[in-house]
């Protein structure tokens, strides 16, 4: 079944824990936490502390995205946090497989996200190691940007180089993720869906993120 992560880059972080439970209610699958150094990208966002209270928050999957520069340097402290998942930029790893190997070392599942203009091929020495490939559909940086629609077709090169490898990897989008997108997205072959704005800055957060698990339920039946 496809798999809701709602990502708390938008969420109102001094009400965390009610946030958390707003989506769980909801039905949400995953709990998303976008890492930022500010120098991989240009925003800072928060660090293994914030990761920590989401733990202690839910029992649900924490899926740590790390947007930073040098993240074995990180690794550990994130798994001892509680991460259930972390996944490194191709474009920030110099030894991407080392790198892989650790985290799976250390007892978690292991993803490779790629930015827009990264091409899907440049992860084909990497795919059959990995648990999740996650696509951007946005520059990372900065939640509420409008979806890049040629990452539609990313996915699709992901889904075929799975096939092709006899792979088992997850394929997960990130960026621009809303009742519009998510339909498209779930049809390209998307698995986890990362959704922030769409859901945290709603009216009602339960709802958004409920009306988001039904049409991806609905759409994969």
């Amino acid at each position: 079944m496809p798999i809701l992560a709602p990502s708390i880059l938008a969420a109102d972080l001094s009400n965390l824990q009610q946030q958390i439970r707003l989506v769980e209610i909801a039905g949400a699958d995953w709990i998303h936490c976008d890492i930022m150094d500010g120098h991989f990208v240009p925003n800072i966002s928060f660090g293994p502390i914030v990761v920590k209270a989401v733990r202690k928050c839910t029992n649900l999957p924490v899926d740590v995205h790390l947007m930073i520069e040098e993240p074995d340097r990180y690794l550990e402290n994130f798994v001892k946090a509680g991460a259930d998942s972390l996944t490194v930029h191709q474009e920030a790893s110099i030894h991407l497989n080392r790198t892989i190997t650790r985290i799976k070392e250390l007892g978690i599942k292991a993803g490779v996200a790629i930015n827009p203009s990264t091409p899907v091929d440049s992860l084909k020495e990497i795919l059959e190691f990995v648990d999740l490939v996650l696509i951007m559909s946005v520059n990372p940086g900065f939640g509420g940007q409008k979806f890049i629609q040629n990452s539609l077709r990313k996915v699709k090169e992901a889904v075929e180089l799975r096939k092709k490898l006899n792979a088992s990897f997850l394929i997960e989008m990130d960026g621009g993720i809303d009742n519009m997108t998510t339909k498209p997205a779930l049809d390209a072959g998307c698995d986890v869906f990362v959704a922030g704005s769409s859901i945290f800055r709603a009216d009602n957060i339960s709802a958004a993120a409920a009306e988001l698990k039904n049409i991806i339920n609905r759409q994969h039946k």
